[in-house]
């Protein structure tokens, strides 16, 4: 019984921040791309609030529970995408940078929305109320940890496209060029790095020194915005 019950505790608490995180980020993506012109996402069934339609069972399930499980500093993953036609925007380059922006956004207001959370739970949450304040937690760092890793100006995360819809149009068609490579570049950074230093005996975590203290910070701002 204990066991159910920490597993549906952990459910309810982890993965449905996590989930809600990461689907309504791309959720995101589909309401304004329809906002500035690009109806494809409606027209293919996926310009919905529901999470299920945009779960990946890998990238929204199973790689987010590794990373909880094997209590990994950080929690990441990805939604099936929600399709964008850039060119069917009204101004492709100026829109794009709106609908790229969307998800993130979204994600700062779902913070905002855990930080509300806790505030419910009360300062001295105990039974269900604890449950709704670990949930609020965990939402909060989340969210905000999703909304900064995707806005790194790296293609093809959406600070990489809001990066080409900003830059003057040769920088900007450079770094487009990259986007075939966006991924790989990641996971270089992210696992290669820091195995290739484990190896040599030197921590390498860009992670951690590029991505968290900027999380810290909008962290300690909401929590100060909501008198947290």
């Amino acid at each position: 019984m204990d066991s159910a019950l920490n597993i549906l505790e952990i459910i309810v608490t982890v993965g449905v921040p996590a989930i809600l995180a990461i689907t309504l980020h791309e959720a995101a993506h589909g309401y304004a791309a329809l906002a500035f012109g690009d109806d494809t996402a409606a027209r293919m069934g996926r310009l919905s609030l529901n999470p299920l339609r945009h779960v990946d069972p890998l990238g929204t399930i199973v790689l987010p529970a590794m990373l909880v499980l094997s209590k990994a500093p950080f929690i990441l993953g990805w939604a099936k995408p929600v399709p964008v036609n850039f060119m069917a925007l009204r101004s492709p380059r100026r829109d794009m940078v709106w609908v790229a922006a969307a998800g993130p956004l979204m994600n700062i207001a779902l913070a905002f929305i855990s930080a509300g959370l806790i505030h419910m739970a009360g300062p001295e949450p105990a039974g269900a109320r604890a449950w709704l304040s670990d949930a609020g937690a965990n939402g909060l760092v989340f969210n905000v940890i999703l909304a900064v890793f995707n806005m790194l100006p790296i293609p093809p995360l959406d600070g990489g496209r809001v990066a080409v819809g900003l830059l003057p149009l040769p920088a900007a068609q450079r770094l487009a060029r990259l986007e075939k490579y966006g991924m790989f570049i990641l996971l270089g950074a992210l696992i290669g790095l820091p195995w290739a230093g484990s190896a040599v005996g030197v921590m390498i975590d860009p992670f951690g020194w590029v991505v968290m203290p900027v999380v810290d910070a909008i962290v300690s701002a909401i929590a100060a915005i909501t008198s947290l």
